[in-house]
């Protein structure tokens, strides 16, 4: 059952999608999509809060224009997809739930997590570096993306 009318929800939805997000609306999709995925995988828990409005959804952006980033972007919508949202945060067992939050899979397994109370009043570029950051760590180099 979803919290909020859907259209409310949608420009939310619509904020990641725009960047190239996949957004999985069910159990059975997260489990297919995250359980084969290879490489890294971006995993998004949207947020109606502000702090997903004006700071979390704002810094992925900014860190998605970095050089090295996920071979995949993933979402899921806390709140609207219930039981999406529980089997996406599954794949990240030593965190609370927390939404938003942020997190990287390197083969399926949990590598980066940043959850509400590292996005909670920082500014977006501060979220963006850390991102970056673990970009940097785990990720590879996208052909022409940010070159400098």
């Amino acid at each position: 059952m979803s919290m909020y009318p859907e259209e409310l929800v949608e420009p939310m939805r619509e904020e990641l999608t725009r960047l190239g997000f996949r957004e999985m609306r069910s159990a059975e999709e997260v489990r297919a999509v995250l359980g084969a995925a290879q490489g890294t995988t971006l995993v998004f828990v949207n947020s109606i809060c502000g702090c997903a409005a004006g700071k979390a959804r704002p810094a992925v952006g900014l860190a998605l224009e970095h050089g090295t980033r996920p071979n995949l972007l993933t979402t899921v919508f806390a709140g609207q997809d219930p039981e999406a949202t529980e089997v996406a945060r599954s794949f990240f067992p030593a965190y609370e739930p927390s939404s938003p939050s942020i997190g990287l899979l390197v083969n399926g397994k949990a590598e980066f997590m940043l959850e509400r109370h590292n996005i909670e009043g920082r500014m977006a570029e501060e979220i963006a570096a850390d991102l970056r950051t673990a970009f940097d760590r785990f990720c590879t180099r996208q052909n022409g993306a940010g070159a400098e």
